[in-house]
């Protein structure tokens, strides 16, 4: 082999590594250890509480870390326990999200594969990205949620306080939430969602979230105030129902914004559509 082959040869051989290494990501793992302080600070909530539940926590796969059943806990709820933990894993997102969209009528939902979409799955994130999740069954869906959130909690205070970061999302994954009618983004407090309508919608109460609306296409009759008639509670924090008595009704349209604060009944009555409008959640503290 003449030299001048050999010389590229050797550099090819050796820059790869290097090259290769920057082409790779970097990802941080849940540890065993830190699985089971998660699972730590739910169980002492639960005892506080003195509750009756599975606590599971999986990895960003879905896959079980570490499985904690409460004394006296029901047999049936390891297997939900997993099944909310991984639904909030592998989609990235609370499992109420799906809960939520069968109530209000996106029964498609039902057909996600490996879901399970009951309330008391949380996503554990560091630096933005979901490391795995952890899911609670046994108590009330709003219960389980509360107790997952004490491991959640457990995480955030361990991670090391860093400058909050820009969140950016491109034009594309916008449009995209907007065919869906899906979250952009969930944080503990505040909550953006790309909204889609086609038809009218039920009464709604947040008793906890204010609903900031921003109108981009499309136009609805939007009803506000009053009482709700035939009112039921789908969970402690939300309220539906099939009518408003004394309420206040206006039409919205492109560029508009309006400010719905929790408590306050609201109901997209009819609907010109297609909608699509940007709410901003905001909860308030309890």
């Amino acid at each position: 082999m003449k030299p001048t082959v050999l010389i590229p040869m050797v550099l090819l051989i050796l820059t790869a590594p290097s090259q290769l290494k920057a082409q790779l990501l970097e990802k941080k793992v849940l540890t065993l250890e830190a699985a089971e302080k998660i699972a730590a600070a739910a169980v002492a909530e639960a005892q506080r509480r003195q509750a009756t539940v599975v606590i599971a926590v999986v990895d960003d796969g879905g896959y079980p870390v570490v499985i904690k059943r409460l004394d006296d806990t029901q047999v049936a709820s390891v297997d939900v326990g997993i099944g909310k933990a991984r639904t909030a894993a592998i989609f990235r997102r609370p499992s109420k999200v799906f809960e939520d969209q069968i109530k209000n009528g996106r029964v498609a939902a039902l057909a996600l594969a490996g879901s399970t979409p009951l309330q008391g799955g949380l996503p554990l994130t560091v630096d933005g990205k979901v490391i795995g999740a952890i899911g609670v069954s046994g108590n009330t869906p709003q219960e389980d949620e509360e107790i997952a959130m004490a491991g959640v909690k457990s995480l955030m205070a361990a991670a090391k306080p860093e400058t909050p970061k820009v969140i950016y999302f491109p034009a594309a994954k916008v449009s995209q939430a907007f065919e869906k009618g899906m979250p952009l983004l969930e944080i503990a407090n505040y909550k953006v969602h790309a909204s889609h309508r086609d038809s009218p919608g039920i009464v709604e109460v947040h008793t906890r979230d204010t609903d900031i609306i921003y109108m981009l296409e499309g136009s609805a009759t939007l009803v506000t105030g009053g009482t709700v008639v035939d009112a039921k509670n789908i969970d402690p924090e939300e309220i539906r129902g099939k009518d408003v008595r004394g309420a206040v009704s206006r039409v919205i349209t492109k560029g508009d914004v309006i400010v719905i604060p929790h408590g306050v009944p609201h109901w997209f009555k009819e609907v010109k559509g297609p909608l699509n409008y940007y709410v901003v959640k905001v909860r308030a503290a309890n």
